[in-house]
């Protein structure tokens, strides 16, 4: 970097990030990047998985540079007295393969890691270690921090790569298992066969609290596992607290992120579904989007991901109401009756629903009918305030 103005700094090398860094690197090879991680790897430890049908032909081509796992005959979902198998597709990336592609796709001098940002400007960024990197454009692309401008709950979950001893047979990916003691959450187990002998089981709770106890999950993921006949060696894991974003004061908390002029993308931004807490399509558009105007001034792309961000806000209103129902109008241990109920509809309103796309008539589809909350609970949810996310994380 020899003391010249990069084009391009992106902070946090998460999804959101590394996607942008690697959009606009092929769309523009000539431009100068730098992706500053603090951690040793690119993509922490997460997977990231995603329906076929939530992106477009562009942001598919993207992601078919990495490494993933494909499920093309459906996916299950079951309840209490209920059980569905829908037709998507569905796939999932694991980060150790997102670090893979990343290194591989992007110049070595482009990936700085272990390189923690300490201060963003418009004009670029200065690492902990002093060092100060001038840039054209600056990108902020680091992880949600909780807000009292902010209001909702919390998405808590433990995943477990395992190995098994002989063939699952399981062929098709679970969804939602959510015939399991529910703890006062809504709970459901998510497995994905990623192999004849690989499973990844995630225990996932939509909770009031972001304290996650790792002992508790660990033995609840341990008897899931023996109920359904899976026996075998732990390889990898990973742990998790997202927000569920159930209303706020969205012009305060984007005025609190920082001076205008730099842009933001990624969960720190808002661009994430509301109640499922999905990010890959958002971070997918954004990525393609900032790839198509790079050669615009800092500030002209600031703005524009600002008006976004904003739009963003509006058209995920639907949603957390939704969440405002399931937090404040369902108890506990009924809330899996919300999502019960929404899978009962059709497949292509499910689909629209993941992916962020709800129509109107979608939406009158979802709320019409007999609800599965109390009708004057849920009135008091709509009008109420919910509560604010400032919790700190667990560690």
């Amino acid at each position: 970097m020899n003391g010249r103005a990069i084009d391009l700094a992106v902070v946090g090398g998460g999804l959101a990030g590394g996607l942008s860094a690697l959009a606009v690197h092929r769309a523009h090879p000539e431009m100068q990047i730098a992706l500053f991680e603090a951690g040793e790897t690119l993509g922490g430890n997460h997977r990231w998985s995603w329906f076929g049908s939530d992106l477009d032909p562009a942001g598919a081509e993207l992601l078919s540079l990495y490494r993933r796992t494909e499920w093309n005959q459906g996916y299950d979902v079951a309840f209490p007295g209920y059980q569905r198998t829908l037709g998507a597709g569905y796939r999932s990336l694991a980060s150790s393969d997102f670090d893979e592609t990343m290194r591989r796709e992007l110049p070595p001098q482009a990936i700085r890691l272990r390189s923690r940002v300490s201060q963003l400007s418009p004009d670029g960024v200065t690492l902990e270690s002093g060092e100060r990197i001038a840039a054209r454009v600056v990108v902020d692309c680091r992880d949600f921090e909780p807000s009292p401008h902010l209001r909702g709950g919390w998405q808590l979950f433990m995943g477990r790569h395992l190995r098994s001893r002989e063939p699952h047979g399981l062929t098709r990916p679970i969804i939602m298992d959510a015939r399991v003691h529910q703890h006062g959450a809504y709970r459901f187990v998510y497995t994905l066969p990623l192999s004849p002998d690989e499973l990844f089981v995630e225990d996932t709770y939509y909770a009031d609290s972001p304290e996650l106890d790792r002992d508790a999950l660990s033995q609840r993921i341990d008897r899931y596992c023996e109920a359904m006949g899976w026996r075998g060696e732990t390889i990898g894991g990973e742990t998790g607290v997202l927000p569920v974003i159930t209303g706020g004061d969205f012009a305060a908390y984007h005025t609190g992120l920082g001076e205008p002029g730099i842009v933001r993308s990624g969960a720190r931004a808002g661009f994430t579904h509301p109640l499922t807490s999905y990010t890959l399509p958002f971070a997918i558009a954004n990525a393609l989007e900032l790839a198509r105007h790079a050669h615009l001034p800092g500030d002209r792309i600031a703005n524009l991901f600002d008006h976004r961000a904003r739009d963003h806000w509006r058209a995920t209103g639907f949603y957390r109401s939704l969440g405002r129902m399931l937090f404040d109008a369902a108890r506990p241990e009924e809330r899996y009756r919300v999502f019960g109920r929404f899978y009962r509809l059709r497949e292509p309103l499910v689909e629209r629903f993941y992916a962020g796309r709800s129509t109107a008539a979608d939406r009158l589809r979802v709320l019409s009918g007999k609800p599965p909350v109390p009708v004057f609970a849920a009135i008091r949810a709509l009008l109420g305030k919910g509560s604010p996310l400032v919790h700190e994380r667990s560690q």
